[in-house]
């Protein structure tokens, strides 16, 4: 019997197969096909034909034993067209009135697998074929066990290459003769990153229920809008206008800048190479007296941030307007992966707000982001470079030196007074140290042995008052540590600096 769902991974660049407890391949993807050939031709296909035998185990012991001790992928050997291959091989058992199936993704296996983890709170449910928002939701949970095999190092190393070069290019005079090459390295760091920051938020699906101060949605905007000023020159006509006395909205500020971003390179891309064009970003206040529907998205009554970001490229057509938020659906050419709006669609959905697109083929595309807002102004921070010095000592505790490395070269250069411990133990160790007064500790929240949660407890005990940044490419801090600020890795110079002046009460709020 074959599970009535959506798949939701055809279009995946990496094989992946439904399969049921006796290994009948019931669904497969163009690229399971491609690595296997013929092996998949039956009717249907059985992956006994492609199980290698270095498994030591038959597909029935194997799905018995993982059953008893789920976990979130599993190195397997299988034999391709090119011969015998390791995958690291991340699995989700779907079950539906007595029936059970797994859906096997294989990624080449060029690292350890990430910790295995229980499935309990992210297995997929095999049901009837749902139809809009459900079916949707349903695509998306298909890939949920994808990103913990690949993101957290990803994200590490991608930190410090952002990092060190957004601070090479704030030291940059306009005209450096570096100064476009480093841009070109930003820009390719920051295209690896969203990969990785695409595949560990669909790895998540709680909503964005931490406590944050309410914050300008301007500060986020004209950040990403000069990113793509400096990185594009003067081949587009941009403008920007901003609410001036715009509502407060409490967000994630790294989620939602990457979700901008996202939108904002969509709009470069519309334009032909070398063709000229015009591209608007406008923020404004919305208020709702009562439901209201903007084209794909229906928003209840109530008080809105919107930013709508507008291009004259060459829009999207009919046929695929309906399908643009669908994981790995996409109308561009390699290496696009479909990934983006299907990022998008999760982070504002999750703050509680939602995304309307309207486009034309040949006349452009208008994108407009609705953020839940509340009546009360908020001070916009505007920052140079001189804005982001400032005195203290910081302890940094990660136990990847890089960080470390980076973290020390930044802020000492900012006049921060800079100690480092790869671990949690020697951070404990430090702030215990006669005389020792230290004004904030930056911590990542996975590390070996005592993590960023218990270090955060440890020195809560002691030091209630502490100031504490926690970071994490994957992980989220939970309620307990509210009171610490969050940093999304990988992060760039100017977003560490500016998170260490807010935690140190340098930058005000206004409530």
């Amino acid at each position: 019997m074959k599970p009535e769902v959506v798949f939701g991974l055809e279009g995946a660049r990496w094989p992946a197969m439904l399969v049921n407890a006796g290994g009948a391949v019931l669904m497969s993807n163009a690229a399971a096909q491609t690595s296997f050939g013929s092996a998949l031709s039956g009717n249907p296909a059985q992956l006994s034909a492609v199980w290698a035998t270095e498994n030591g185990k038959t597909i029935a012991d194997f799905f018995v034993a993982w059953e008893k001790s789920p976990s979130v992928s599993a190195d397997l050997k299988f034999r391709t067209s090119d011969g015998v291959k390791n995958f690291s091989t991340a699995i989700a058992a779907l079950s539906n009135d007595g029936n059970k199936w797994f859906v096997l993704q294989l990624l080449p296996a060029i690292a350890a697998p990430v910790t295995a983890t229980k499935l309990s709170e992210s297995v997929v449910e095999a049901k009837a074929i749902p139809t809009g928002d459900a079916a949707l939701k349903q695509k998306l949970d298909c890939v949920l066990q994808l990103a913990r095999t690949v993101s957290l190092d990803f994200n590490n190393a991608l930190t410090g290459v952002l990092a060190h070069t957004s601070l090479l290019l704030g030291k940059a005079e306009k005209d450096h003769p570096w100064r476009r090459s480093l841009l070109e390295v930003e820009k390719s760091a920051a295209r690896a990153a969203e990969i990785a920051s695409e595949l560990a938020l669909f790895s998540r699906q709680e909503k964005e229920a931490r406590k944050v101060p309410a914050g300008n949605v301007n500060t986020v905007v004209g950040r990403c809008v000069e990113f793509f000023k400096n990185a594009h020159g003067t081949r587009f006509n941009w403008r920007l206008t901003n609410e001036r006395a715009l509502f407060g909205a409490r967000f994630d500020e790294a989620k939602v800048q990457q979700a901008l971003t996202k939108i904002l390179e969509n709009a470069v891309e519309a334009f032909a190479p070398n063709v000229n064009g015009q591209i608007a970003i406008e923020t404004r206040n919305v208020e709702l007296t009562e439901a209201t529907q903007d084209r794909n998205v229906r928003l209840a009554a109530g008080t809105y941030v919107c930013v709508e970001i507008s291009d004259s490229g060459t829009g999207i057509d009919e046929a695929s307007l309906p399908r643009i938020f669908e994981p790995f659906f996409t109308s561009k050419k390699a290496p696009h992966r479909g990934l983006g709006l299907a990022l998008v669609y999760g982070i504002i959905t999750n703050h509680g707000g939602g995304i309307a697109i309207s486009s034309q083929l040949g006349k452009g595309t208008s994108a407009r982001v609705y953020l839940p807002a509340e009546k009360g102004l908020q001070q916009q921070i505007v920052s140079s470079q001189s804005d982001l010095h400032g005195t203290g000592t910081v302890l940094v505790v990660d136990d990847e030196s890089l960080l470390l490395t980076m973290a020390e070269t930044i802020l000492s250069d900012f006049g921060y007074k800079v100690l480092t411990a790869s671990s949690g133990q020697k951070a404990l160790e430090i702030l215990a140290q006669p005389g020792m007064q230290v004004a904030l500790v930056i911590t990542d929240l996975v590390m070996p042995g005592m993590g960023g949660r218990e270090l955060i407890e440890r020195i809560r005990q002691t030091e209630p008052t502490l100031a504490i940044i926690c970071t994490s490419g994957y992980v989220l801090p939970e309620d307990k540590q509210a009171g610490a600020g969050y940093l999304q890795k990988p992060f760039t110079s100017t977003d560490l600096l500016l998170k260490v002046k807010s935690a140190l009460n340098v930058i005000t709020e206004i409530d």
